[in-house]
């Protein structure tokens, strides 16, 4: 059996795996690193369970050898966070888009890449981004209103963001903390 080491970094901290040739990224992170998030459904890219990010890109890992991940940043539903994870987290359970919890790991990162994106996209357009992802309990409705209430609030916070103006509050804390001394002085 031929052994490579792999070097990747995965839910932001560096690893370097010794595997067998042969070994698919789902298989390196599920067997060797203990990410058991991620789910292997039929094995074939026809599912969408095992999807993850390389490089920022929706990946399936049970058609990707962790060979070719070499020197890649990897995403698994671990290392999922910040406000876009957690709009679509809430998102998600708001719309009913979770059921028995199987596919929803693939599911995350899939939509996570839409709302990173930051484009408006119709329900068309959602559904067919979404359709490499099988679930067998939602129906579909729950997903795509998820998915695009996530991307909604993303541009929004975006553009509520790029809208405040930029203040310096330092002069501000400054005082706060000034005062906060002095009562504490006089306090004593």
């Amino acid at each position: 059996m031929h052994e490579i080491t792999v070097q990747m970094t995965v839910n932001g901290r560096p690893h370097t795996v010794r595997t067998a040739g042969r070994t698919t990224l789902a298989d390196l992170l599920r067997d060797q690193l203990d990410l058991t998030g991620l789910h292997l459904g039929c094995e074939q890219g026809v599912c969408g369970a095992c999807t993850v990010t390389v490089d920022g890109l929706p990946t399936r890992a049970c058609l990707t050898l962790a060979g070719s991940c070499e020197g890649s940043e990897v995403v698994t539903v671990e290392g999922l966070g910040g406000p876009d994870a957690d709009r679509l987290r809430d998102a998600f359970s708001r719309n009913g888009a979770l059921q028995c919890g199987f596919c929803t790991p693939g599911m995350l990162l899939s939509a996570h890449h839409l709302v990173c994106a930051r484009q408006p996209l119709t329900r068309e357009e959602i559904g067919v981004a979404m359709s490499g992802n099988l679930c067998r309990c939602t129906g579909y409705n729950g997903v795509v209103s998820a998915v695009g209430e996530a991307v909604e609030s993303g541009i929004a916070a975006e553009d509520a963001a790029a809208a405040t103006p930029h203040r310096d509050d330092t002069a501000a804390t400054r005082g706060a903390d000034t005062a906060a001394a002095h009562r504490y002085t006089h306090e004593e």
